[in-house]
């Protein structure tokens, strides 16, 4: 339970997570993935060794202690934690993991002289809390995904059917339940997870859908990463009528309901959720702008198909800008997205929904160019791959 004493002192503790938060969870994560290898599988390494996964979960410590005494406040980032571990199948036996190491991060990080008894009996009261809501959401979302038509629980066997080079660096994959059932329907913008072995390792990654619902199969396209040890595992050894486990959709960055006009606004494979929207986007009848950056043509996914819809939807706009073109390159920019070519290609009436996807700088600039171009705040809408964590504009 927890009392008004317990709140004040993880409110008191707001400052040093603020200055050693990120020091904190670094050894928390060391601590875990060290002592515990059952939880190895729900965490990308890659993520850890960037310290995207450390700030990110410094990021929500901190906003958890800020706003102890008003959790509503934290509501859309427990959407985002909710369907990140939805995705990735968190289960309540992970809880009780993860809370020991946090405890003892914070008394081995901030010493006993400050972490006093008092102040862990403080944070594991607040950190049950925490740990109940979350497995209380969590556990409500897989009931809703197992009871819907085609829906189930935990993981699917699917198998490939289709593999289809779509860039330089990016491949889709299609899956088909090997059960031959009924497929769960999903939003455009979602993303599924999937399960693997690798080495004698298990491994898990979400991946957008990159193709509206359709009833019969699932589509990701996924791009090749250097030191991905899954994405190149994807593109060298997965092959047609490979099976693999799949875990049900999740995911809030999804496409909302409305008549405004739309902007879709994407870089590099930050494009997949953006063409699951288009779809029902053009099908609805709504003014769509599209646009995308990419380095050249030859690492552009999917332009054919779109300029394919902007033939046969004059409502849609579509526009490419490249940062490094090559000669034979076409493009309607290049260099990097200025705020006076996203002006020209927005509609003149700001008063539109725009969604942006991409790498984090680019994020960045986007966000921070539609908020002078006089976009809704509201109406500005974005996700990231990866951790949750601010943008910084």
């Amino acid at each position: 339970m927890l009392s008004n004493e317990h709140r004040s002192l993880v409110k008191a503790t707001v400052p040093l997570l603020e200055t050693g938060g990120e020091a904190l969870t670094r050894h928390f994560y060391k601590m875990m993935l060290s002592e515990y290898p059952q939880v190895r599988p729900l965490f990308n390494q890659a993520h850890q060794a960037s310290g995207d996964q450390p700030r990110a979960l410094a990021n929500g410590v901190l906003m958890y202690a800020r706003h102890i005494d008003e959790l509503e406040q934290l509501g859309p980032l427990v959407a985002k934690i909710v369907n990140k571990h939805a995705a990735l199948q968190i289960l309540p036996e992970h809880y009780p993991i993860v809370g020991t190491c946090l405890l003892r991060a914070i008394r081995e990080v901030l010493g006993e002289e400050i972490a006093t008894q008092a102040v862990i009996d403080a944070w594991a009261a607040a950190y049950g809390q925490l740990a109940e809501i979350l497995i209380g959401a969590e556990e409500s979302v897989y009931q809703q995904n197992a009871a819907q038509h085609g829906g189930w629980r935990g993981a699917r066997r699917f198998r490939v059917a289709r593999k289809q080079v779509e860039s330089e660096e990016i491949t889709s994959f299609y899956f088909q339940p090997v059960d031959g059932g009924a497929l769960l329907d999903y939003q455009p913008g979602q993303y599924i997870g999937l399960r693997l072995e690798l080495d004698g390792e298990e491994l898990r990654r979400t991946y957008s859908l990159s193709d509206a619902p359709n009833g019969r199969e699932y589509r990701i396209s996924v791009k090749r990463e250097p030191e991905g040890k899954v994405s190149n595992y994807l593109h060298d050894a997965l092959q047609v009528g490979d099976e693999i486990d799949l875990f049900p959709p999740a995911g809030d960055f999804v496409l909302r309901e409305g008549d405004k006009p739309l902007a879709l606004i994407t870089a590099g494979v930050g494009i997949t959720p953006a063409l699951a929207m288009l779809k029902p986007a053009l099908a609805s009848g709504r003014e769509v702008h599209f646009i995308h950056c990419a380095r050249h043509g030859g690492v552009h996914a999917f332009r054919e198909w779109v300029e394919a819809q902007a033939e046969a939807h004059p409502q849609l706009k579509h526009y490419v800008c490249y940062s490094e073109p090559r000669d034979q390159d076409d493009a309607h920019a290049q260099g990097f997205l200025s705020r006076e070519q996203l002006a020209d290609w927005l509609p003149e009436d700001r008063d539109l929904e725009a969604y942006f996807l991409g790498p984090k700088p680019f994020m960045a600039q986007v966000k921070r160019h539609l908020c002078e171009l006089g976009v809704p705040e509201q109406q500005s809408h974005y996700e990231f791959f990866g951790p949750a964590s601010a943008l910084e504009a």
